[in-house]
């Protein structure tokens, strides 16, 4: 494909148009994965999620200049939330990026998270796997923000960095929303804030009550608005490389994300089959009709559907 061919001699508009498709989702895309899988270069993907108003755009921004200073280039993707109303994005983390357009070496990207769960767009490993193939040393993928599901982050990302402020209530609330689990780094940001040693000595105390593991999670403090502690955090996030290369986690790690990405793409391809079924197909809709009506109720019907091997086979076909 020619778009693909001109992002590989380090075109940067075919690398946005490549995007644009992937975000689309538009029938070419499959043959644009097939191309670049023999190109990728395994390039490192750090992951950065915590509440909205934790300093992840500034952090990310102050971040990208500390790899490029170590002779590194870097892709960001900035994922904005999307409304339920309008179906709109702000996408204005770039804005916080401002210093970097100029630097060649440095492509940011805004995705709106649109319908997706998990706290990333459901594209998100193909966005991925277009900045590997352009050449980027680093990726950086800032999530949306934080709740009890918006995890998918661990699924994409090789180092996964948690930012916290000491407004952010007690880690219990972080062990809560399942961040203790996902988290290799933690950062307290703010760090000039009142109650930022007390939530530093919480989150300590918290990680002795896990199991040991070949990596224990760092928790550092940062003022990423005033350029304090990311160097430490760059550091960090190198130690915990070494760390999953040394101990063979790093491949493991990867080769559980790609397992568990073909069923997810496969269900998301069911379900919007079976979206498209449901206005035409004439079975499928005397069965909604008898649902709606109270005829049957919604657990026989589906059981009815799923044990009709005929019926499902002509759907797949």
């Amino acid at each position: 494909m020619e778009l693909v061919e001109k992002m590989l001699t380090g075109d940067v508009q075919s690398l946005a148009r490549l995007i644009t498709m992937m975000e689309r989702e538009d029938p070419q895309v499959p043959g644009i994965m097939r191309e670049i899988q023999p190109l990728l270069r395994g390039a490192y993907t750090c992951g950065f999620t915590g509440p909205p108003g934790s300093g992840k755009s500034t952090l990310v921004d102050k971040l990208t200049s500390v790899i490029r200073n170590a002779g590194l280039s870097v892709g960001i993707i900035a994922v904005d939330p999307t409304s339920p109303f309008t179906g709109g994005a702000v996408l204005g983390d770039r804005i916080r990026m401002q210093q970097h357009y100029l630097d060649g070496d440095v492509f940011i990207r805004s995705m709106a998270l649109r319908e997706s769960h998990g706290g990333v767009p459901r594209t998100i490993r193909g966005v991925i796997r277009l900045m590997d193939a352009f050449g980027k040393d680093f990726i950086l993928v800032e999530t949306v923000g934080v709740g009890q599901a918006e995890l998918d982050i661990i699924k994409n990302a090789d180092t996964i960095t948690v930012i916290l402020t000491p407004e952010s209530g007690d880690p219990i609330q972080a062990l809560k929303a399942g961040l203790m689990e996902i988290a290799d780094i933690f950062v307290v940001n703010k760090a000039d804030r009142q109650g930022t040693d007390e939530m530093v000595a919480s989150l300590n105390g918290l990680l002795t009550l896990f199991p040991e593991d070949s990596w224990h999670p760092s928790v550092l403090k940062t003022q990423a608005v005033n350029n304090i502690g990311i160097e430490e955090l760059f550091g960090a996030i190198k130690t915990h490389r070494q760390s999953l290369e040394e101990t063979g986690r790093l491949e493991e790690r990867r080769r559980e994300q790609r397992k568990g990405e073909l069923p997810k793409m496969l269900l998301e391809g069911l379900s919007a089959k079976l979206n498209r079924l449901m206005t035409d197909d004439k079975e499928l809709l005397d069965y909604l009709a008898k649902v709606e009506s109270g005829e049957m109720d919604a657990y026989s019907a589906c059981t009815e559907i799923l044990s009709n091997g005929t019926l499902l086979k002509e759907w797949l076909t």
